[in-house]
């Protein structure tokens, strides 16, 4: 015979309390977690920080995709022994960065910075403007040869 609150081997069902304090911790995390993606994503805005390396000439990754108010603060660590840049924006900006002289960028316009030999450099944007096409926003190295060798890669920015 199987008394009340005992399993067919005898054994208590009953919850632990240690059990029930692990389940009202996860719990909590939880919600936690759903609060801080409310809060992250109402309105499309939210401020995140993503690591980009350069290495051999190539960013990794080689792609992004924020939605439209987002802002990143892009930490850009090259590994290469030599100089690059990091330039965020649409296709006239890089247009005009690829087809002009200009010293380094020192990080005052949002988006762009230099990163020297083996050093960390970090740059912040906001994306205020949904792309409608690929190309439309992009990051890319300008240095002589560096676009046309590859160094740039898109970023697509979703409603």
């Amino acid at each position: 015979m199987t008394r009340l609150g005992t399993g067919a081997g005898g054994g208590d069902r009953r919850p632990r309390p240690a059990a029930r304090r692990f389940a009202a911790a996860a719990l909590a995390l939880v919600a936690l977690a759903a609060a801080g993606c409310a809060r992250a994503n109402a309105g499309g805005r939210s401020h995140l920080t993503v690591d980009v390396r350069i290495h051999h000439s190539a960013f990794d990754p080689s792609r992004f995709t924020f939605a439209r108010g987002t802002t990143i603060t892009f930490v850009i660590r090259n590994t290469d022994p030599i100089e690059h840049e990091f330039i965020v924006g649409d296709d006239t900006v890089q247009y005009y960065v690829e087809h002009t002289a200009h010293a380094g960028h020192d990080g005052s316009v949002p988006g762009q910075i230099s990163i020297p030999a083996g050093q960390t450099r970090t740059t912040t944007y906001t994306f205020s403007r949904v792309t409608r096409r690929p190309g439309d926003m992009e990051f890319a190295c300008h240095l002589p040869g560096h676009f046309r060798y590859g160094m740039h890669g898109p970023i697509t920015v979703t409603a």
